[in-house]
């Protein structure tokens, strides 16, 4: 398909070893970066619905092990089918609305922070495992290049690929989070502090 990053998001700077590099290596946008994006972004809300859909497409294609997540489309080979899939769209627009909601609040870091933990958590529930969030990233940045077509930068580029290592480690320390509580609530009632009453 011919995007240079499509597919190489695990080897790339897109990916990291653990979330403590997560963390230690993703750096917040810059003032300049945050208005590349905003700006970009005007343009492409305008087709989140089909950016929505390439990108999942092109995941699929890149990495078909994602399919696994998805159990609507766990088993369906045919890519054809899927372009035309009311869920892949519906749950295409579901993440296109997160990157707008993460592209308006970049200049607001503690809300940012809060959305990305919270979908985290909540891909933690999905049984969707940190090692994908990468991957959106970079069939998300495949997916928009045609669309801004002269617009596109090799320093827009960066101010994305920074946008989505900020918010994807933040994801997986959501997910971590999530992890470690489940965890915890999982002790066994043995493993547990003793919590009767000592009062007579």
């Amino acid at each position: 398909m011919g995007c240079a990053i499509s597919g190489l998001a695990a080897k790339s700077q897109f990916a990291w070893k653990n979330t403590e590099d997560a963390a230690a290596a993703a750096a917040h946008p810059t003032e300049d970066q945050i208005q590349m994006i905003k700006d970009s972004w005007k343009v492409i809300r305008d087709d989140i619905a089909k950016v929505g859909i390439i990108m999942f497409v092109r995941l699929f294609e890149t990495h078909p092990e994602c399919k696994d997540v998805f159990f609507l489309f766990r088993d369906v080979e045919d890519l054809e089918r899927l372009r035309t899939s009311r869920e892949l769209r519906a749950h295409g627009l579901r993440v296109m609305s997160f990157i707008e909601k993460s592209v308006a609040r970049l200049d607001q870091l503690d809300r940012l922070e809060a959305l990305a933990l919270e979908l985290g958590k909540s891909h933690y529930h999905y049984n969707a495992p940190p090692k994908y969030y990468s991957y959106v990233g970079a069939e998300f940045i495949c997916a928009v290049q045609p669309i801004l077509k002269e617009r596109w930068t090799a320093e827009l580029e960066e101010a994305w690929k920074t946008m989505f290592q900020f918010v994807t480690s933040l994801m997986k320390q959501g997910y971590q989070e999530e992890s470690d509580r489940q965890r915890h609530l999982a002790v066994s009632p043995k493993e547990r502090p003793d919590k009767r009453s000592t009062a007579l």
